[in-house]
């Protein structure tokens, strides 16, 4: 009896996976990582000290029984993430350590040494190649985008699944490649950088508000958050500089003569990032690469780049958020999120860019020329399929643990869900088509214009809300003289005679349905509005 009760109590020591399989028969294809917490629970924050082990037997399989080989040391850790900390499978934010708790910087499977990295959890993200597939697409577009790896995690015994191990965005030569601002940079070129800022989440403390709405959205608040420096760590003098700086951008975007190329908008930014990342965010079709998670940065001296980029677990699919993204057929414009009234607001900067003709040709030409020779087919598809080839395996254990192939889960999809992993992989390639023959067809501007007719700035003319129900406003940088309304047939329905540059037209005698808004305006030049009639 006694005998028995021993192989009992052994048999209490031997970790179980969640389909009953003893942890000391574990293994995978994937490097793995073995985190300890020695009883404490991981929370929110703030990070609690833990131990964590990394195997990667390089072309071979990893165990759980193995000896670490890649990392066997301290950590702290804690939940990350806005919407998927709330999802079974939970984020993490790992801080490589030493055993007094001061950062420890570490390569860890080959990316450059650090000590701030982030766990992606899958459970949003079935086919699990979303975020690395956007990384690596503004990584091919020349730009820095967090370095990334598949792996097996297991926590506490219990494993947790096939995860993102990626870079933390934050200044270093190796991420963000921008000066180290210091406490004492309070003035002079040494006050000028470098700062990364964000839209997203926000709160009275970390952020501050921008003077400007988005377009079309008066009321709509915008907020840009510090994120490295963060707002703890910034003198009052390096808030204000960002602030002031920022916001010397926005008066100069907002003006009549904001396209100028030698005094407009390209003296405060780096046009061709912003193109770039408006070019990743629309292939993948990336509201949250607009309306949160939308990193900036600003170098000593430099100007204002967009990026990196970041968050792609609600992309690359049809979801239920708003009539953009509903839609099946590929189309519709991320940059233009605000139209879904979302938590977060969205600056109207990409869409004010878009009043300028140079800035919509350059546009087009940089998406062509990516479309041909950096950002092809070919380059996407031998992505994936190299993705693919990495996880085929090592997908089963992390299906099993998580039963969620054939059911909606996180982000509301519109589309059939599929039964196999093979399944999930071929319905992310099947929208990727999609969306290409859609942007190949609509993409913003033309090439094609000669210099000088790029730089024939079109007027700023504009109307809210859309939809409507009762009234639309429309407001021009130039007096309008008159305005009608027409149906999507021609017949004029209302008409409006004014000497204004703001004008309230009440809509109620008008049924729903789409019209035209004719706006002629003081200049000579007339603009077309179309508006839904709710």
């Amino acid at each position: 009896m006694k005998e028995y009760r021993l192989i009992y109590c052994f048999l209490l020591l031997i970790p179980l996976m969640s389909n009953g399989q003893s942890l000391s028969n574990f293994s995978t294809e994937l490097p793995l990582i073995i985190i300890h917490t020695d009883g404490k629970e991981i929370k929110d924050e703030p990070k609690v000290m833990a131990t964590m082990k990394i195997i990667d037997n390089q072309g071979g399989v990893n165990k759980f029984t193995d000896t670490a080989n890649e990392y066997n040391g301290h950590i702290g850790i804690e939940i990350r993430g806005s919407s998927s900390k709330h999802y079974p499978q939970k984020p993490y934010a790992i801080e490589t350590r030493n055993a007094d708790g001061s950062n420890n910087n570490v390569s860890i499977l080959g990316m450059p040494k650090e000590n701030d990295w982030v766990l992606l959890s899958n459970y949003n993200d079935k086919s699990f190649m979303r975020n690395i597939l956007g990384y690596t697409l503004f990584q091919k577009l020349g730009h820095y985008a967090p370095r990334a790896r598949f792996v097996d995690v297991i926590v506490n015994n219990t494993y947790m699944g096939i995860y993102v191990l990626a870079e933390k965005i934050k200044r270093d030569k190796n991420r963000v490649d921008i000066a180290k601002l210091k406490e004492d940079d309070i003035s002079g070129e040494e006050l000028t950088g470098g700062y990364i800022f964000k839209v997203d989440y926000w709160n009275n403390n970390d952020s501050w508000l921008s003077p400007y709405a988005p377009i079309n959205y008066p009321n709509y608040n915008v907020y840009f958050v510090y994120h490295d420096p963060a707002w703890d760590e910034l003198t009052w003098q390096q808030k204000d500089y960002i602030e002031d700086y920022v916001t010397s951008f926005e008066n100069k975007l907002y003006s009549p003569g904001y396209a100028n190329k030698e005094n407009g908008y390209s003296k405060f930014i780096d046009v061709q990032s912003f193109i770039d990342y408006f070019i990743v965010s629309e292939i993948s079709r990336n509201n949250d690469g607009f309306k949160k998670s939308r990193y900036f940065n600003k170098d000593k001296n430099g100007k204002i780049t967009a990026g990196p980029v970041w968050d792609f677990d609600w992309a690359w699919k049809n979801i239920n958020e708003c009539y953009i993204f509903k839609a099946t057929d590929g189309s519709g414009w991320s940059y233009k999120v605000n139209n879904c009234n979302p938590g977060v607001k969205s600056p109207g900067w990409m869409v004010r860019l878009f009043y300028d003709s140079a800035f919509k040709n350059q546009t087009n030409c940089r998406y062509f020329e990516t479309r041909e020779n950096i950002v092809t087919d070919e380059f996407i598809f031998g992505v994936i399929d190299s993705l693919y080839n990495l996880v085929k395996n090592p997908q089963e254990k992390h299906f099993e643990k998580w039963d969620i192939l054939g059911r909606n889960v996180g982000a509301p999809e519109v589309d059939e869900q599929p039964r196999t992993y093979e399944g999930e992989v071929e319905k992310l390639r099947s929208w990727i088509r999609t969306r290409l023959n859609w942007l190949d067809q609509n993409m913003i501007g033309d090439c094609s214009v000669t210099n000088a007719d790029a730089y024939l700035v079109e007027p700023e003319v504009a109307l809210w809300p859309n939809p409507a129900s009762n009234i639309i406003n429309i407001r021009s940088e130039i007096q309008i003289n008159k305005i009608g309304i027409y149906s999507l047939s021609g017949i004029l329905m209302e008409a409006g005679f004014i000497k204004s540059k703001n004008y309230e037209m009440n809509i109620n005698t008008l049924k729903e349905g789409y019209y035209l808004v004719k706006i002629e305006l003081s200049n000579g030049n007339t603009v077309i509005k179309k508006f839904i009639k709710k």
